[in-house]
């Protein structure tokens, strides 16, 4: 519920702060006292665009803030997924515009834009003015009156679970079969590349391995011809180092009887001797196996342009990056040939979830024919007496094409307000009045079974008096029983039934008029009824008639 609007420098209002209560409250005034600016003003601070005659002249700021009691909504997800402070208790809007055409929206002092302020703002207040239609005449806001009169909360919500998993899965479908048509078209593609992967026979490491033999091969003759000087410096039969050193070794035995130092020389002499031998004969096993060979140089050549030509090919310089693309073609292919039974599998999962949605569906369509059935007859009842004797209102429901996030219905309000008037759309056929009537009537059916916001209606009774208006005013504090209600009203019948009662009126000074708004006490009460019944003079017998409508309400009041 709103608890309280803080006003400044806003059109004519100075500074006002205006303190709410639950129940019915009623707010009165003269025409042209300025209930519109406060109304404007309570509609910019819930998100509504402002332009630059908002600001009072000669200000350069100009704030509205308004309080609610949130303790009744179950606004946590709203708060969370829009990154917003929480307070299970009070939420506090602010709306700032400077003259220089700049506008700042705040909710619990933190930024937000327009969009969200107005998006919270529905949750909390709903304004009504006679000529405001548009909801009545939404399918939408028709088919919530229907669910929330037939007690559908849980089981819509079972219907929208499993409608979100349906749309997931034809999500997945559609995504699949689009996966598919592209993969077939690539299909060829990838089996020919895989059949080159085939004829090529790659093996790990077979690059390396020729590009060595391919190397050996370019330079036989030159490695043979080395090998063989090489060999013939170690063991030639003139200057071979192992013949010197065969040499050196029975030199140095022959004196070994006489000289100490001899054997380790010796030693050491026999260990390169053995060592070089050794080598020597191993130069010459590979100077016999080096062997120019023109047809293994063609096909290692022949082998080496087919691997570095599948590297250019495929953008790739290795060839592990050609084995992980031959092994990725083969995964792709994997996935065409199992494409089929993953879309058999999902469309076999939606057939089964169709059952269900459409079963929950009809379960849905069931109860809300047997609540449109009961909503006609109480809103017949109750609009009845408000002036509209050969009312008649119909729901009508037809089956949907399709089902969507709501079920399968299609709702629409039909209504006449003469004796033998065709039923049409409640929008099409309804005046502001009789519109502002039926929406009265239906918030009362309603507010028994949900949080609703605070309604605030805006002169709705234009047009009805006496009697009509009495009843009028009854629904409403019955209806302020169970929400809050505030009524912009001219009409004493309604003022009266109010549990609260604000005058709005203007302040004339030496400087400027401005707009203020009081709360009254019983005897200013009293007064502003009978100014209602009679006009500017106050007549003892409208000073009578006022307090016989007040009645119990000033009682309560001085009690």
């Amino acid at each position: 519920m709103l608890t309280s609007l803080l006003i400044q420098n806003f059109v004519l209002i100075d500074r006002l702060n205006i303190q709410f209560e639950d129940n019915f409250s009623v707010i009165t005034g003269e025409t042209g006292a300025g209930k519109s600016i406060i109304l404007g003003a309570l509609g910019l601070v819930l998100g509504q665009r402002a332009d630059g005659k908002s600001i009072k002249d000669g200000a350069d700021k100009c704030v509205i803030e308004a309080a609610f009691d949130i303790t009744k909504y179950d606004l946590l997800p709203f708060f969370k997924e829009n990154d917003l402070e929480y307070d299970s208790k009070i939420c506090l809007f602010r709306r700032e515009l400077y003259a220089s055409g700049k506008s700042r929206a705040f909710v619990n002092d933190s930024p937000v834009s327009l969009s969200v302020m107005k998006e919270l703002g529905g949750f909390l207040v709903d304004i009504h003015s006679q000529h405001q239609n548009l909801l009545l005449g939404d399918p939408l806001f028709q088919l919530k009156i229907v669910d929330l009169m037939s007690g559908n909360k849980a089981l819509l919500q079972q219907y929208r679970e499993e409608f979100s998993i349906y749309v997931s899965l034809g999500r997945e479908l559609n995504s699949l079969k689009e996966k598919a048509d592209q993969a077939k078209k690539e299909e060829d593609y990838i089996r020919f590349q895989l059949e080159q992967f085939d004829s090529a026979r790659l093996r790990p490491d077979e690059q390396n391995e020729l590009e060595q033999e391919q190397e050996l091969l370019s330079h036989a003759e030159e490695i043979k011809n080395s090998l063989y000087k090489l060999h013939d410096c170690l063991n030639g039969d003139e200057q071979g180092v192992v013949r010197g050193l065969r040499d050196a070794l029975s030199i140095v035995t022959s004196i070994g009887s006489y000289y100490p130092n001899a054997k380790e020389m010796e030693e050491r002499l026999r260990s390169a001797y053995l060592d070089l031998n050794d080598l020597a004969a191993d130069v010459e096993v590979q100077q016999e196996k080096i062997e120019y060979n023109p047809e293994r140089m063609d096909f290692v050549n022949e082998r080496l342009n087919l691997l570095y030509s599948l590297e250019q090919k495929h953008r790739v310089s290795s060839l592990d990056d050609l084995f992980e693309i031959n092994d990725r073609f083969k995964i792709q292919l994997q996935e065409i040939n199992s494409f089929d039974e993953q879309i058999s599998g999902l469309e076999q999962q939606i057939k089964i979830r169709q059952v269900k949605l459409c079963d929950l569906a009809n379960e849905l369509s069931v109860s809300r024919k047997k609540t449109a059935e009961i909503i006609s007859g109480k809103l017949i009842d109750l609009i009845t007496p408000l002036g509209m004797p050969n009312a008649r209102f119909q729901i009508r429901m037809t089956k949907k094409k399709q089902p969507d996030v709501n079920g399968i219905d299609d709702v629409c309000f039909l209504f006449t307000a003469n004796k033998n008037g065709v039923l049409q759309p409640v929008a099409d056929t309804a005046s502001g009045g009789e519109i502002s009537r039926l929406m009265l009537c239906l918030k009362a059916m309603i507010a028994g079974h949900t949080a609703l916001p605070s309604i605030l209606f805006d002169e709705v009774d234009t047009g009805v008096s006496g009697d009509i208006a009495d009843k009028m005013g009854n629904i409403m504090s019955e209806l302020g029983t169970k929400m809050q209600v505030l009524a912009i009203t001219h009409l004493p019948q309604i003022a009266a039934k109010g549990k609260a009662h604000y005058l709005v009126y203007k302040q004339d000074s030496a400087e400027q008029t401005v707009t203020k708004i009081r709360r009254l006490d019983s005897d200013e009460r009293v007064k502003e009824v009978a100014r209602m019944l009679s006009g500017a003079v106050l007549t003892d017998a409208a000073i009578a008639n006022a307090r016989d409508l007040l009645g119990g309400e000033i009682l309560k009041q001085r009690i």
